[in-house]
């Protein structure tokens, strides 16, 4: 069976990807760039004078509601715990992939990885606690 793909992946994108550098940091030394934003109430900057550094906003971001919690291969992370919990992405397998628990006893990890394999549901640890016994 071929490895199952998410429905949409989001693209990450970023409005605004140039560093904010803090006022005059770019001609003292003893300034870091670290932006941090200036609250006087005579700083040209903070004044929004033509031809200053701009301040950081707070629209400007990536869209967190679609890339946060994303895996990179563009799947939700779902947290299995029991045998019978992959049932409950049968509708979501094209949005959410399943991850075993690290607590699960063995037997039951190989019962969890057999019931999401014939639903269909990606698993992203499928050899968790799968150890081949060596005979000494």
């Amino acid at each position: 069976m071929a490895t199952l793909r998410p429905l949409m992946k989001p693209k990450v994108t970023k409005k605004r990807t140039k560093k904010f550098i803090w006022h005059q940091a770019d001609q003292y030394v003893k300034i870091k760039h670290n932006q941090q934003k200036p609250r006087g109430t005579d700083n040209r900057m903070s004044r929004r004078f033509k031809g200053q550094i701009l301040m950081p906003n707070t629209g400007l971001g990536t869209t967190r509601k679609q890339s946060t919690c994303c895996l990179p291969s563009g799947f939700l992370k779902f947290l299995v715990h029991k045998v019978k919990e992959p049932e409950v992405l049968l509708i979501w397998n094209r949005f959410h992939c399943a991850e075993i628990a690290h607590n699960i006893y063995s037997k039951n990890c190989k019962a969890t990885m057999d019931r999401a394999a014939q639903l269909a549901i990606r698993v992203t640890n499928p050899n968790a606690r799968l150890h081949s016994k060596e005979n000494e």
